[in-house]
């Protein structure tokens, strides 16, 4: 396999999950009051990379949570998968169920201080984070303040 077939999968893969993110958001803010603008939408991907960053790295994450992102980013970097890429729809649908996953375990057991903290997104990015991933949203009096 030549390397720019490598790098085109690696893209394609990357392209394909942030779509399947994309939807999964979208799909969650359907029936909520604050709804997720296209722009939103597409800093989804990016944010989530930078929140499982954080959030890796972050001493007063559990370790069990650190260990968890560490074991996924090495996972996605690995050309050994479950179902291979090279099956239509299927190679990377296990990606992308196993990232949906990894994440909702590392936020609830992260905790939503944590997630709060360290989401570098916006408010309505971080509602529909916490809403797929099965946080409470904070009481309305409480103001949580995005991650710098």
């Amino acid at each position: 396999m030549e390397w720019w077939q490598v790098a085109l999968s690696v893209v394609a893969g990357v392209l394909i999950l942030w779509a399947a993110l994309i939807i999964a958001f979208a799909w969650v803010s359907r029936g909520q009051a604050q709804k997720l603008t296209l722009i939103d939408a597409l800093r989804l991907g990016p944010d989530v990379v930078r929140l499982t960053h954080r959030l890796a790295t972050d001493r007063t994450v559990s370790w069990r949570v650190r260990a968890w992102l560490i074991v996924l980013l090495v996972y996605l970097l690995s050309p050994i998968d479950l179902v291979p890429d090279f099956i239509p729809v299927i190679g990377y649908a296990d990606d992308a169920i196993i990232v949906a996953l990894v994440l909702r375990f590392a936020t609830r057991h992260a905790g939503a201080d944590a997630i709060d903290r360290h989401w570098p997104g916006t408010p309505q990015g971080l509602h529909a984070l916490r809403s797929i991933v099965g946080i409470p949203a904070p009481d309305a009096g409480a103001t949580a303040t995005p991650g710098s």
